[in-house]
């Protein structure tokens, strides 16, 4: 999957979580942060970079570039933001997979699958229900950081460069594990 950039959005404070959701434990060890960097490589996207809580020490896992954010608080359009910033310096890139990190049972076959769409910006659905990553063309993420499209979120960005729905069969995509027993459910429906 050549050209194609990671952004794992993981810079909030976790409060419905119990923490930052960053730190939160799979069954098989794997912070959710290390699954979503681990499935984002598998993938074959390079580089790849997680914004991180402030004051976050690098979590020293291989090949990411860890963003701490430069205050709390941020909304979730921000931190895509200052993720971008980073990575616009890469010149490696054609598009971006963007992954909240409180979608940590994705595979990497459904963001092969979302990557490859013939689209500007993609956006997965499992049986209807829309999901993540989204995926945009590095034009529109160059928008982003430099103000021209300025959300409020990125739905709405999504919205006017009308993004494409790209069907997978991975209910990891649909599975906003934001609190412990979303987690479970998640973790019940990828079985």
């Amino acid at each position: 999957m050549a050209g194609v950039a990671g952004l794992v959005l993981a810079g909030g404070q976790g409060t419905r979580f119990g923490g930052p959701k960053a730190w939160a434990a799979l069954p098989d060890g794997r912070s959710f942060l290390e699954a979503c960097a681990d499935v984002l490589r598998e993938a074959g996207a390079a580089p790849v970079v997680a914004t991180l809580p402030p004051d976050s020490l690098d979590p020293e896992i291989d090949d990411l570039i860890a963003l701490p954010l430069p205050e709390s608080g941020l909304d979730m359009f921000a931190s895509i933001r200052i993720g971008l910033q980073r990575l616009a310096g890469e010149a490696v890139w054609t598009r971006v997979a963007v992954l909240p990190v409180d979608h940590p049972l994705v595979t990497p076959t459904a963001v092969v699958t979302i990557a490859s769409a013939d689209a500007g910006a993609a956006i997965p659905c499992h049986r209807g229900k829309h999901g993540h990553p989204v995926v945009i063309g590095r034009s529109t993420a160059e928008s982003i950081v430099d103000g021209c499209l300025s959300g409020p979120t990125l739905r709405e960005v999504l919205r006017v460069v009308g993004a494409k729905n790209v069907d997978v069969d991975d209910p990891g995509v649909v599975a906003n594990c934001n609190t412990p027993d979303a987690l479970q459910r998640g973790l019940h429906a990828t079985r």
